[in-house]
């Protein structure tokens, strides 16, 4: 075994994790590559062809890598527990009138615990993945940062990760921007890999239509949902519409026509199947509600002090105050007004660029 330890990295055939395991052989540690089949996208009956970490082309691009450059690789498939989990999760928050983010999800509950189950069977001391994010370490606490690229920063969707979890993980690609990615891709003799598009689809899902996954998952679903009614903030009539789950919080387009002027969705009530229409300014809110939190920098928030929140992936983030609210919840009270807070997205709260906390928004 190498004098610097044995990792695990996740191999997706991307880029990012490719020259994550290139960047770390380089360095001297002896690699395990493996990638994980968490979807299988014939079976969803989609239109477009399968694409991103779950194709044979991916798998291939992971595995001749490996082969190059001389270490092992390995696929494992976790469809099983990453189906029932994360896509059961993806269905059922859309039925209970909320936009869920299942890329948290599967990194909190399936992603983590799978690699670290394999790296304890294959004596790798460590775990690495091709995130943009930083892992610091201070007080006794591991916590997630933001990456030197702001293009390319997730710290936002690894809020779920537990204290164990970080302390066995690299993320060698903290310090470094997207361009710096593919140009060092390129030196190494790597064309057609520093040239490869990025990918924003979510894994199970590719042809982004979440709508017509929905349908396909849960045949009954359109027939039971249709028909239901538009109504303004008064709870005056405006239409009816296809059925509240193919519905979002702040979505303009695909509503219809024969508004005077644009509307957007505001609210969601699935049992009476009503969908809110307002005006741009009805999204703005200054206060929220979240559960689920998982602290990191911190154990608790300080009363008295002043964090950044972010409402969705690529969001600025709004200065806050932040109290507890019931078991393992917050309010977030924000010194601005924030627009298009969803139920079912993440909020993450933020000391300067650390991570200190995130959960699960459930009311604005």
């Amino acid at each position: 075994m190498s004098k610097k330890g044995r990792v695990l990295v996740a191999m997706s055939g991307g880029i990012d994790s490719t020259v994550t395991a290139m960047m770390l052989h380089e360095q001297g540690y002896e690699i395990v590559g493996i990638t994980m089949k968490t979807w299988d996208y014939a079976t969803s009956g989609g239109a477009k062809k399968e694409t991103g970490c779950c194709s044979l082309d991916s798998i291939n691009d992971a595995r001749q890598i490996a082969v190059e450059k001389g270490f092992h690789h390995f696929i494992v498939d976790i469809r099983n527990e990453f189906g029932d989990y994360v896509i059961d999760n993806f269905v059922e928050e859309y039925i209970a009138g909320r936009t869920p983010n299942p890329c948290i999800l599967c990194n909190t509950h399936i992603k983590w615990s799978a690699l670290l189950r394999r790296a304890d069977a294959m004596d790798c001391e460590f775990i690495a993945t091709g995130h943009y994010a930083k892992i610091k370490r201070a007080n006794n606490r591991n916590f997630i940062s933001k990456g030197v690229d702001p293009r390319k920063d997730q710290s936002y969707v690894l809020w779920g990760l537990s204290q164990e979890c970080m302390s066995r993980t690299m993320f060698p690609l903290a310090d470094y921007t997207k361009d710096e990615i593919r140009q060092m891709s390129f030196d190494w003799g790597y064309e057609a890999l520093s040239k490869k598009p990025e990918s924003y689809e979510i894994c199970f899902v590719p042809d982004n239509d979440y709508r017509g996954f929905l349908k396909r998952r849960v045949p009954e679903l359109e027939a039971a949902v249709k028909g239901g009614t538009f109504v303004n903030s008064q709870g005056e009539l405006l239409g009816t519409h296809d059925g509240y789950p193919f519905y979002t919080i702040g979505q303009r387009k695909g509503l219809g026509g024969g508004f005077k002027t644009p509307k957007y969705v505001t609210e969601i009530i699935p049992s009476t199947n009503t969908v809110v229409l307002g005006e741009s300014d009805d999204l703005l809110k200054n206060a929220m509600y979240v559960k689920d939190i998982n602290f990191q920098k911190h154990s608790s928030f300080d009363p008295n002090k002043e964090y950044v929140t972010m409402v969705r992936y690529n969001d600025r983030g709004t200065l806050s105050t932040v109290e507890p609210d019931g078991d393992n919840g917050m309010k977030v009270n924000f010194l601005a007004n924030v627009r298009g807070i969803a139920p079912g997205q993440s909020a993450v709260v933020y000391d300067g660029e650390d991570v200190v906390a995130g959960g699960i928004i459930i009311k604005k």
